[in-house]
């Protein structure tokens, strides 16, 4: 059975990706980290922006919403994604 999600991209990862909201087709349910992965495969150029190559993690990088609830208070990249869900992806900026 095909789940539609609803992703949103915020500052620079919406240009990145071209668009600030896709929907993807998952099969059923589906971990974050699995999102995250189909993310990546779809667009190729969001790596480099999205995951920290040192830790192979995008939480370094990014503010991880689920339908208004940032996943350190959930399961964190174990979060459960399922039809219907909300994850809004927002860039960390670093400095120094």
């Amino acid at each position: 059975m095909s789940t539609s999600i609803t992703v949103r991209f915020v500052g620079g990862l919406r240009s990145t990706v071209g668009k600030d909201k896709i929907k993807l087709n998952i099969n059923g349910e589906r971990t974050l980290r699995e999102l995250i992965n189909m993310i990546v495969e779809r667009f190729p150029e969001t790596k480099k922006t999205f995951i920290d190559p040192e830790l192979g993690d995008p939480r370094p990088n990014a503010l991880i919403i689920v339908n208004d609830r940032e996943i350190s208070v959930l399961n964190g990249l174990e979060t459960i994604i399922k039809e219907g869900d909300e994850v809004i992806f927002v860039p960390v900026s670093h400095g120094g």
